[in-house]
C-alpha cells in the first residue's frame, strides 16, 4: 500500500508542477552550448567530468554534441541527499583519471547556490588540474553573488525549486526531458 501512495504522490508532484523549459527548448540549448564549448576547448583535449548523479542526463546529451577529442570521468559530490535543502558537502567519489596538468571541463546540471561546484573546482585545482572550466545546463537566478561562476551556461532559471533533466524533486523525476518547477506552495515548504 505504501508503494501506491508514493507513486500517487510522485504523479501529483508532476501534475501540479509548472513547465518552465520544454524538451525542444532544451535540445536547442544543448546545441548552442556545445558550439560554445567547442569554440573554447576543441584544441585542448579536456577531461570532461560529470558531477553525479544530477549531471548524468545533461552530460549524456551534451557529450555526443562535442565534436572533438576528450576523455571522460566523473566525480560525485552532494549536498542534497534526496531532499530540497542543501547540507554539508559529501564526497562520494573523486575522478579515477589523473587531473594533474589537465584542462578539466566540469559538467553539472545546475548552478544553484554554487557551494558544490565551488568545492569541486577547488578540489580539482588542489589535485593539480591546470584549468577547470564549468558548464551547466542551467543557472538559477538567486539575486545575489555565488562562490563560483560557470563558464558555459545553457539556461537561466527563476528562483524556484526545479526538477527534470537530471534535477530531482525529493529524489524523483530526474528522468524528465523538460524542466518543471514545484508549485509556489511546495517551493516555500519543501
Amino acid at each position: 500500500m505504501q508503494h501506491k501512495t508514493q507513486l500517487d504522490q510522485a504523479w501529483s508532484l508532476l501534475n501540479d508542477a509548472d513547465l518552465l523549459v520544454s524538451a525542444t527548448q532544451i535540445e536547442q540549448t544543448l546545441d548552442i552550448l556545445a558550439s560554445r564549448i567547442g569554440d573554447a576547448l576543441a584544441d585542448r583535449m579536456p577531461l570532461a567530468l560529470c558531477v553525479m548523479g544530477g549531471a548524468v542526463i545533461f552530460a549524456g546529451k551534451l557529450l555526443p554534441r562535442l565534436g572533438f577529442p576528450l576523455e571522460f570521468d566523473y566525480l560525485h559530490a552532494t549536498r542534497y541527499r534526496d531532499g530540497t535543502r542543501g547540507m554539508d558537502i559529501e564526497w562520494c567519489a573523486l575522478p579515477r583519471k589523473d587531473v594533474r596538468g589537465r584542462c578539466v571541463l566540469l559538467l553539472d546540471d545546475i548552478l544553484d547556490e554554487g557551494h558544490t561546484l565551488a568545492a569541486a573546482k577547488a578540489r580539482l585545482l588542489e589535485m593539480g588540474a591546470a584549468q577547470v572550466w564549468i558548464a551547466v545546463l542551467a543557472d538559477k537566478d538567486l539575486g545575489h553573488s555565488k562562490p563560483v561562476t560557470a563558464d558555459f551556461i545553457g539556461l537561466s532559471l527563476p528562483r524556484r525549486y526545479v526538477f527534470g533533466m537530471g534535477l530531482d524533486a525529493y529524489g524523483l523525476w530526474r528522468n524528465l526531458p523538460a524542466i518543471y518547477a514545484l508549485k509556489e506552495e511546495r517551493d516555500k515548504h519543501g
